[in-house]
């Protein structure tokens, strides 16, 4: 067994061939951004799972999402108590004192989460190419880090955070033939978590309170305690 792991690990990887994208970059990346836009206000109800090294989580989350550019995540315990909360409105990424943010995925990715294509403002864009039957767009971020979507059909399959040109946090989907993502992991590969969301029922709903959109200062648990009541 020991033999045969090694002559595994020693096997080379498959390596995708690269090709020029052999179109207008900016104008691609603007078409994607139109298409997979939020088209109305949802609710979406989900399971989540959280996995590190030492700590298995897993409950009911609610997400809440709204045109032109606004999100909210609740996640749940088993028992309604609330494990984490999020709103990000564009870029903007607001979280209640006491919220573990690491659990959070920055905004890109996030945004990715939702199978949302957002390379958000004060990025540069740096180019494309096919890989694979896919369409990689790579953007520089302010921070220096780059964030490459890869998109097939321009709907959103992979995210990845890439630093010194190292991956280290990436969103990976499951899609269907609906326009949110069935499933999506994110992992952030330096603290070996992994938080998994897995889309249950989806409801087009009325516009939101715009409190909903500023969890800072309206944190507490929601009536009932538990998605529902939201």
């Amino acid at each position: 067994m020991l033999g045969a792991a090694a002559l595994g690990a020693c096997a080379p990887a498959a390596v995708e061939e690269v090709e020029p994208i052999g179109i207008d970059v900016e104008q691609e990346s603007l078409r994607t951004e139109l298409a997979t836009e939020l088209e109305r206000p949802r609710r979406v109800l989900f399971d989540w799972r959280i996995r590190e090294a030492e700590l298995r989580l897993s409950g009911t989350g609610l997400a809440r999402i709204e045109p032109p550019y606004q999100a909210r995540l609740d996640l749940f315990l088993g028992n309604g108590e609330r494990a984490a909360v999020a709103a990000l409105v564009g870029g903007d990424l607001r979280l209640p004192t006491g919220v573990a943010s690491q659990v959070i995925p920055p905004p890109h990715l996030l945004w990715g989460t939702l199978g949302v294509f957002r390379p958000g403002l004060g990025v540069a864009l740096l180019g494309g190419e096919t890989i694979g039957g896919r369409m990689r767009l790579r953007y520089r971020l302010d921070s220096q880090d780059e964030v490459h979507w890869y998109l097939r059909g321009r709907r959103v399959e992979r995210v990845d955070l890439l630093r010194g040109g190292t991956v280290v946090q990436e969103v990976r989907l499951e899609l269907d033939e609906t326009d949110l993502p069935q499933r999506a992991v994110y992992r952030d590969l330096t603290a070996f978590r992994e938080l998994t969301i897995t889309r249950r029922e989806v409801e087009n709903v009325e516009p939101f309170p715009p409190d909903v959109w500023d969890p800072i200062h309206r944190g507490g648990p929601p009536p009932g305690g538990r998605p529902g009541g939201v």
